[in-house]
Parts: C-alpha cells; structure tokens; sequence
C-alpha cells in the first residue's frame, strides 16, 4: 500500500475562542464518563476546517492600529525595548494578534521576551496564545515549559498543549494530558473531544474513542467538525458501521468527510463500495480534492478497474481535479498494479516533480511484471538521483532481482541494508530469505533469518517455502520444528509448503503426524492444504487416504481433481484415474495435455471418449 489515507486536518488551537459551556469529565485511566446534568443550549461551531476556528471578541475592533515600530521590533529579536515598550501600549488581545500574525519562530520569542518585561506573561490569556505560537513552529518544548509554569490552566489551555501533542505524533502523551485534565476537574470542550478522537483513531484506541463519543452524544456537543472527527475515529478503528452510521445522521457534510468515508472503504478491502461513494458524491455536489483523487485511484489499481482509472486520468489531465506529486503517483501505482507497466512509464515520465513513492510504485510494476532488468536500471537511476529509498523500494527491488536471479545486484543491496540499518525491518528480512532462496544460495538465506532480531510467520515460511522448493526437504522441516519450538503458529502456507517437503522425501510419517497437527486447527479448510495433503499421501502410496481427504474438503479446485488423477496413475490405479477424469469432465473442468500425456504414459493406451460414461474406459492388454 504506497498511499495512506489523508490525515484528518486539525489545525492549531487558536485564540479568542468562544468556548463551549465545558463537559465534567471524571478522573479514570484512559476513560471519559459524562454528566447526567445538561445544558439547555449549546452554540454550534460554524467552522470549515476540523479546528475550532476562532470568533473576535467585540473589544478587538477597537484595538488601534500596529505601529510600523512594533512590526520590525518583532522581526528584530535583538530590539526587545522597543517591543516592550509597544506592548504597554495595547492589550492582551493585541498581543495575541501579533503572536498569530508571526511568521518565524524569532518573532514569537521575541514577543515572548516583551510580554515578560510587560509582566504580561502570568496573564493565562496570553500564555495560552504563547503555548499556541510555539506550538505553531514545532517548538514543544517551550510550549511544554511554558503549560508546566502556569498558576492556573484553563480548558483552552490544556486544549492547546493537547493540540500541540498531537500535532506532533505524541499520541501516547495526548491521552496522558487528557488524564491530567479530568483529574485537574477541568471540563473539556468539543475541541478537546476533536482531539482525542484523532488520537484514539491513531491509537486504535476504540473503547475510549467509544466513550469520548458517548460523551459527544450526552453532551450535546454534535457538529460537523466534531461529527467528522468520529467519522475519521470509526473509520481508522475499522469499523465501518460505526463511522457510516455517524456519516449518516450528519445534517451537513464536507469533502473532508466524503473522503474519510471513501479511504476507509479502500483499506478495508471495500472498492467498490468506494467508487458507488465517489459517484453519489459529485452527484450531490461535491468535488473531490486530490485526497479522494488518490484513494479511488488506489481502489481502481487493487480491483484492476483500468477502464474506471483511465476515466478518471483523463478528468485529470482536463483539470479538473487538482493534479500533484501524489496525484501523480497514484497514476502511476494504478497503472503498474494493472499491468501496464507503459503507461505507468509514461505517466512517470511526465511528472514535472517525483517522490520515493512514485519510484517505488514503477519499480514494484516492472517487478511484479517480470521485468526485472528494468526495475534495476530505474533503481539505480533513482539512486543516482539521490531519491530516498523506503522499506518498500528495498522490498521492491529485491523481488526484482530474485525473479530474474540477479545475485550480484541482490548482495549490493543487501549490503546498503547492512550499512544503513541492519535488517531491522521483517518485510525486509523476508524478502532477503526469498531472494536467496530464488537465486539457491539457501545458506546464506538460513544466515539471515539467524540474523533476524524478531522472526514471524511469514520470515518462516520464506525459509521454509525455499528450501523445499530448492530440494531441501529435510531441513525445511527441521526450519518448521525451530518455528514451533519459538511459539510462531504456522499458516496455511507454511503448511502447504511443509507438506511438499514430506512429499518429496516420501516421509509419510511426516506428513501423517502435520495431517492431524492441522486437523485441530480451520486451516483444514484452506484449498492449498487439502491439495498439499493429497500430494503428500498420493506420492506415498497412500490412495486412500488422499480419498479420504478429497471427500472431506469443502472446497476445491482444479490442482485438487489433478492431484487425484495423477496420483491413481501413478500408482498404477489406471480405472480409478479414468473415473475421475470423467467426474471432471462433468464439473465442466477442463483436462489439459499433462494429465492427459501423464495417464497414458503410467497405464499404457486407452480408449478415452469425450463425453463417455467410466465403463467404457477399455485398457490394452
């Protein structure tokens, strides 16, 4: 997945809010309860973006005009008198102004130092729009230092720290901060509840994100912005319902909105469910940002819906959807993931302006179209282009090299993992095990995986899955004892792939003793394993029992009825292969030359007629 879905915008908190009457929130770990007393009136936020903009007070239209002295003195750190002497002169909202109006992180403390010669800066007004400015230019820190300092804190000041925390990806410190609030019995306001939702939402936090949101309903404290917050909540915590039945009750929805619903769609695996959105959204009036442009782009790419894609490609090129790198790249991922490798090259080419991702998306196309060569050179001209390259570059290039057994390339890039960070990453780590099990050096890919700081399912699996298809029957299964000795519980996969290895070794033991291991487990049911386990017991003589296991599979398919024709023959049950190559015949599955060329060559000639009962199946003497 190249494309996340677009982050919920929460601006800044900013002053001269009309505050919400504050809900009472009682101090318990990591939960919210509301109540029972309510307001008979709330004010409704009329805001556009996810931040509860700010409304002037009536006294700020009467604050005289700012002298050209005080503007430069604010641009000019080290003239801090002036400043000083400038801010006697006007009142706290003046002072907010200016913070607001900053526009680097010089100006804000040099209004800092003013407001404290002013011994404006005990004033909780002004430390409130001080945490804020800081808060602005990424300076936590001193936002921090300033809210520790505080005599007393409001619900604007806890708000604005809250905001910074989360700004800054402290999910963890913004749940913390909330604590602290209910234990300080200051009552929380609906941007504070905007806040933790986001933060539940990253946490995947659902049972406190379900309370915050009880305490919006008991509250009264529904809007659009807070609305779109629990939308943005449900929809990261995957719980579709949940966020369709808010988006549903909104009187009043945005693009911002639509697009959450329409991302989470595409993640949870729900394309098509998101591309009726996308059509029911412009036919309401909506026009879609770049965010939604990118998600449906990415569901057209996993449904290789190309027809849908190019449609889409062409409004962009009309202009009329906002076209950028991401946008973009999102091409170029759509037309890579549906095999078009050309016009994911041309629509690269194209781009004025390119990104890891849009690198990474060609490369993993020419990859996954075998066209490994090509995804080397566009690599190394990535590279010396000085474009950084992600986990997934690595993954990318190295499936590369594995598909068209470039060792050489393979072992170069291994070594930029060594240098850079070792192998760290387990997607990385996997990928190496596969790549030299593909190019059959299987020592050093038992080397890597002992490397591994932490191993799972999948890193066993590519060790396993290698050495059996490389002939090393014997120590894949000594690789899938190790597994289980560590606790990692196998998947179908690695079971099918186990399987394979009794089945070469014709270690019927083996197989039988995994055969009842998986028969505890629903991964009995997995059409892999069924045809896996017939294999195993066809190639070891077992006929019977591959019966018995074809009769109990719930579902199967093609390789399942071959495995049974191919493994009577063998055995030399010429009748009963004849019986099942009618018996597919009647399923409608069609019989190609390999099973064809495999029973007349195991029992001689026969007369076999298309369409004809089993009894007429006559073998030569």
């Amino acid at each position: 997945m190249l494309l996340s879905a677009p982050s919920l915008e929460i601006p800044l908190f900013q002053p001269y809010h009309i505050l919400l009457h504050p809900h009472p929130l009682l101090p318990t770990k990591r939960t919210a309860s509301c109540s029972a007393s309510q307001r008979s009136s709330r004010h409704s936020l009329p805001p556009k973006s996810l931040c509860l903009l700010t409304e002037i007070p009536s006294f700020a239209a009467d604050v005289e005009p700012i002298p050209d002295s005080f503007s430069s003195a604010a641009r000019d750190p080290d003239d801090r008198s002036r400043a000083a002497a400038a801010v006697r002169r006007f009142d706290h909202g003046t002072l907010s102004s200016l913070l607001l109006s900053c526009s680097n992180l010089k100006a804000v403390k040099c209004l800092h130092a003013a407001a404290v010669r002013s011994s404006d800066a005990s004033v909780t007004f002004v430390v409130n729009n001080l945490i804020s400015a800081y808060v602005r230019f990424r300076e936590l820190v001193a936002a921090r230092k300033l809210f520790d300092g505080m005599p007393k804190r409001n619900v604007v000041s806890w708000t604005a720290m809250i905001s910074g925390c989360l700004k800054m990806g402290l999910d963890d410190e913004v749940l913390r901060l909330f604590e602290a609030l209910i234990e300080s019995h200051v009552k929380a306001n609906s941007l504070t509840y905007v806040c933790l939702l986001k933060s539940c939402g990253n946490l995947l936090d659902f049972e406190l994100g379900r309370q915050i949101h009880s305490c919006v309903v008991k509250g009264n404290w529904s809007n659009k912005i807070v609305d779109s917050a629990l939308v943005y909540f449900y929809a990261e915590c995957g719980d579709l319902l949940g966020s369709s039945t808010v988006f549903a009750r909104m009187s009043s929805k945005d693009v911002v909105t639509w697009t959450t619903m329409i991302t989470a769609r595409v993640q949870r695996g729900h394309g098509y469910e998101a591309l009726s959105m996308f059509q029911e959204m412009q036919d309401l009036g909506f026009s879609p940002n770049e965010f939604t442009v990118c998600s449906i782009l990415k569901a057209c790419g996993e449904l290789k819906e190309l027809r849908f894609g190019k449609q889409l490609h062409g409004a962009i090129v009309k202009k009329k959807f906002k076209e950028d790198v991401y946008v973009g790249s999102s091409l170029v991922n759509m037309y890579a993931r549906c095999a078009e490798v050309l016009d994911a090259r041309t629509v690269f080419d194209t781009m004025p302006k390119r990104n890891t991702i849009t690198w990474t998306s060609l490369i993993s196309g020419y990859s996954s179209c075998g066209l490994g060569e090509e995804a080397i050179l566009l690599f190394r001209r990535m590279k010396r282009r000085r474009v950084f390259a992600n986990n997934l570059t690595i993954v990318s290039i190295l499936s590369a090299c594995g598909s068209i057994g470039s060792l050489c390339v393979g072992k170069e890039v291994h070594a930029q993992i060594i240098k850079n960070s070792g192998i760290g990453n387990i997607h990385i780590g996997s990928t190496l095990i596969w790549f030299y099990c593909k190019c059959g050096n299987y020592a050093y890919a038992a080397r890597v995986l002992e490397a591994m700081p932490a191993k799972d399912v999948i890193s066993w699996t590519a060790i396993i899955s290698g050495l059996t298809s490389l002939g090393h029957g014997s120590e894949a299964l000594e690789f899938l004892n190790d597994m289980l000795s560590e606790g990692v519980e196998p998947n179908p996969f690695t079971y099918s792939s186990a399987l394979k290895a009794c089945s070469k070794l014709e270690a019927i033991s083996s197989g039988k003793w995994l055969h009842a291991r998986v028969s505890k487990t629903s991964t009995l049911s997995n059409v892999f394993v069924g045809s896996a386990l017939i294999d195993m017991y066809m190639r070891c003589g077992c006929t019977s029992d591959a019966l018995r296991v074809f009769d109990t599979m719930q579902e199967r398919n093609l390789v399942s009825w071959k495995m049974m024709v191919i493994g009577y023959a063998k055995n030399g049950l010429c009748q009963e292969a004849l019986k099942f190559m009618y018996r597919m015949q009647e399923e409608g599955l069609y019989i190609d030359d390999y099973v064809l060329a495999t029973v007349f060559g195991a029992c001689g000639d026969v007369e076999w007629q298309l369409k004809s009962p089993p009894t007429s199946c006559v073998l030569s003497s």
